[in-house]
């Protein structure tokens, strides 16, 4: 299954607004949102995206994967690596 740039970043972004503290609006989601710092997302938070992302995009990633993935754009750029490689 291939998807578009902008289904890719819709389908993150999807992700990522369920997780997102109350004081942070869905959007404030923008490619270079770091998710820690501009999103307020916890770090078991950070491993729930990383589960919901393997699923939703039919992945697997490797703990590197998870400490490079910083920003919503970081994010993007190792789904699409992953989804090269299958």
């Amino acid at each position: 299954m291939s998807f578009t740039e902008e289904e890719k970043y819709q389908k993150l972004k999807t992700i990522v607004v369920s997780y997102l503290p109350d004081d942070v609006a869905a959007d404030a989601i923008q490619m270079e949102s770091n998710f820690t710092t501009a999103l307020n997302i916890n770090s078991a938070n950070l491993v729930d995206i990383v589960l919901d992302v393997e699923d939703a995009f039919d992945i697997m990633l490797e703990n590197e994967d998870m400490d490079g993935m910083l920003t919503v754009k970081d994010a993007l750029l190792i789904i699409d690596k992953k989804i090269a490689e299958k």
